[in-house]
């Protein structure tokens, strides 16, 4: 008799937890081993558990954000990390799959998706949701159109008021580094202000909005 997939959920909503769980529930081949709220938390089980695939939301709330929990689990050598979450940005998808993800989900995905992923992960195969799959595909097919990890990552710091300076000392980066960067993104956006390069990816979808 094959073992079962040992599973670990991390997400800070309690309500969302039972949501899954109950998706989670009767199907065989599955065993809940645990739960977590934060990421630090999540990283904690991971390492005690040892599950097969962590279940890893990315907005956790006070603590570590999803994605660096799921590097810090990925750096433990065993489980695989599944994001199931309800942002599909590019700054998001990015970071996660940059991390070690193994795959991305939506929360709105149908338990069938979710089952059939939780499977994939378990296997070491990647398990994308289509919006999530058409994205990267876009990203691979036009890549000087799209902005880098790191352009994303500045923007971001522009969209919640950073002024360059701050965000230098933010990413260790040189203010003339940043500024470069903005050059770049205003190019790639075509768009000639910071208050129009937020606006143009926020519409876009490549960062969540301020």
């Amino acid at each position: 008799m094959t073992a079962p997939i040992r599973i670990l959920l991390v997400d800070d909503h309690p309500v969302v937890r039972s949501g899954i769980r109950a998706m989670l529930a009767g199907q065989s081949g599955f065993e809940l081993v645990g739960e977590a709220a934060t990421g630090e938390e999540g990283v904690e089980a991971a390492r005690r558990l040892t599950p097969d695939v962590v279940l890893m939301d990315l907005r956790l709330g006070a603590g570590i954000h999803g994605s660096e929990a799921t590097r810090q689990i990925v750096a433990l050598g065993g489980p695989r990390v599944l994001v199931l979450t309800t942002f599909d940005t590019d700054a998001d998808i990015l970071a996660a799959i940059e991390a070690g993800a193994t795959g991305y989900l939506l929360k709105d995905a149908p338990s069938d998706d979710l089952h059939a992923a939780i499977r994939s992960a378990a296997t070491g195969a990647s398990a994308l949701a289509p919006s999530v799959a058409s994205r990267l595909l876009g990203r691979v097919r036009n890549p000087d159109a799209t902005l880098s990890p790191r352009e994303l990552e500045v923007l971001g710091h522009v969209a919640a008021g950073l002024s360059n300076r701050q965000i230098s000392k933010r990413i260790f980066l040189s203010e003339t580094t940043v500024k470069t960067h903005l050059v770049h993104i205003y190019a790639k956006l075509g768009v000639d202000s910071r208050t129009a390069a937020v606006a143009a990816a926020t519409r876009k979808g490549l960062i969540r909005p301020p």
